[in-house]
Parts: structure tokens; sequence; C-alpha cells
């Protein structure tokens, strides 16, 4: 029987040592922290912080939102749009500029329009 995204063996990120479910605390300490300190990073940076700039660059990407929803493991992507609406704006112009290009044509130097 098929599990759930996200659910079964094999879609485990943080396991002990026999490949069981484990939380991250150990993880944190003996390879998160470690690896921010042979960096040179500020060992303040938490797992949550890579989970977050995952998914604001990916967004930033052009990512779909449903896309980047599912990655996250949100129940809905409501949840996804709610916590980083703060990435949107940025998108709204970019989508306005590309239904022009698409609509007009792109522009030259001089700012002219080029048909397509």
């Amino acid at each position: 029987m098929e599990s759930a995204a996200g659910t079964g063996p094999d879609d485990l990120v943080f396991t002990t040592r026999n490949g069981t479910p484990g939380g991250h605390r150990p993880i944190v300490q003996e390879a998160f922290k470690p690896a921010l300190r042979r960096a040179g990073l500020n060992e303040s940076i938490r797992l949550y912080d890579l989970r977050h700039t995952h998914a604001t660059l990916l967004l930033q990407a052009e990512v779909h939102p449903e896309v980047v929803s599912e990655r996250l493991g949100h129940a809905s992507v409501a949840i996804t749009l709610d916590v980083y609406s703060h990435v949107l704006p940025g998108m709204q112009e970019k989508a306005t500029e590309k239904l022009d290009v698409m609509l007009y044509g792109d522009r030259n130097e001089l700012g002219d329009r080029v048909p397509n």
C-alpha cells in the first residue's frame, strides 16, 4: 500500500542510526552546528531558516506556489501563500511584464515595441 507523500520510510529526513524516525535535535547538534562552524557561518542559523530560504528562493525563481507548498508539506497552498506573501509583490510586476511582451512584443533599447 502506498503512503501519503512525505510519510513513507524513504521520505524521512531525520532518522536514528537504524533508520527509524528521529527528532532533529541530534542532527542539529552532531551535524548541522558543526557544519556551520566549519563554513564560518553564524551558529544561530536554524534548520527552519534553510527551509524558509528554500521556499523563498523557489518562489522568486517563479516556481509555482503549489509546487512549493507540496515540497514544504503544507496542507494547502493558502498556507504557503500566507507565510510567503512578502515574496509575491515582485511576482505581480513580473507577470504584468510577461503578459505585456506576449501581447505587444519586446521593446528595443529605445523603448519602442518590437513585434514577436
